[in-house]
């Protein structure tokens, strides 16, 4: 049975797998899963991973690992109980040859030997305490996905990886924002503090109101455009590398992992004993 965004809201971490793993809610996850992390995706050949684990070694910001799996193995076993990385995820894209060929709800088809998936922390984690110190969060109350931007700052390449950060977009009160700096340095798996706050053209966004991914939102009155080093950077850089095969999320659409969003290692909590 389809489930909306709005009862899932209330339901437990499970329940939000469960209903997408079923294909019962394939949209955004901003939202869901309150109190656990949030992750970005990228699942390439092993012949392209280890270069792509330094690629995220030295841009921490964008690329916050918080998982990998072994070569082959579907199951992220380090980030929760039962997690199948070819079904957990409410929507794929496939890249080929550095293209975005289509987008897909369940990459099993597709799953080889050779593959190995990385999961990487994501903004979403902190919106929770953001609404918690009152602070609106626009695109979680209006139901759409966080507004995303290529910027002009510059990654650390490593080996074919390389390109420019993605950057996602909330408006914040004038006076919030060094509150709101404050929250979401306290999660640094969740890309920590913002990159920069004030005139989009600084970091090379032409118009704050056309995002290259996700949905517009508005810059509200006595607000400013405050902007995060976001998880989609990685597709960017694997659109340079050109990989036969890769597989993302579809930005907005994260999984939701076991582990509390205010770790500050990925380490699951003990099994709950009956």
């Amino acid at each position: 049975m389809a489930k909306d965004h709005q009862t899932l809201r209330t339901g437990t971490v499970r329940d939000v797998r469960t209903a997408i793993r079923s294909g019962d809610y394939r949209s955004h996850t901003a939202g869901l899963g309150l109190g656990f992390l949030q992750t970005n995706l990228a699942i390439l050949p092993q012949d392209f991973a280890l270069d792509f684990m330094r690629y995220c070694q030295r841009n921490p910001k964008p690329c916050p690992l918080v998982g990998v799996s072994d070569t082959g193995d579907p199951m992220m076993r380090t980030l929760g109980r039962d997690i199948d990385i070819r079904t957990d995820v409410p929507a794929y894209n496939i890249y080929r040859d550095g293209r975005l060929a289509e987008t897909v709800t369940d990459i099993s088809a597709l799953w080889r030997d050779d593959l190995v998936a990385f999961a990487l922390g994501c903004s979403f984690t902190f919106e929770r305490a953001l609404i918690e110190a009152d602070i609106p969060v626009w695109h979680i109350e209006n139901d759409s996905t966080v507004p995303m931007f290529r910027s002009s700052i510059d990654t650390v390449p490593a080996g074919p990886f390389r390109g420019k950060m993605v950057v996602s977009m909330r408006s914040v009160a004038r006076d919030s924002v060094a509150a709101v700096t404050d929250i979401s340095r306290r999660f640094p798996l969740a890309h920590g503090a913002p990159v920069h706050a004030g005139d989009p053209a600084a970091i090379g966004i032409a118009e704050v109101t056309r995002p290259d991914w996700g949905d517009p939102a508005p810059v509200l009155p006595g607000h400013v455009p405050v902007f995060w080093a976001c998880g989609v950077t990685p597709q960017v850089a694997l659109e340079a590398a050109g990989a036969p095969l890769c597989i993302t999320h579809k930005p907005g659409h994260m999984l939701i992992t076991d582990i509390p969003e205010d770790a500050e290692v990925p380490v699951l909590p003990p099994e709950k004993t009956p």
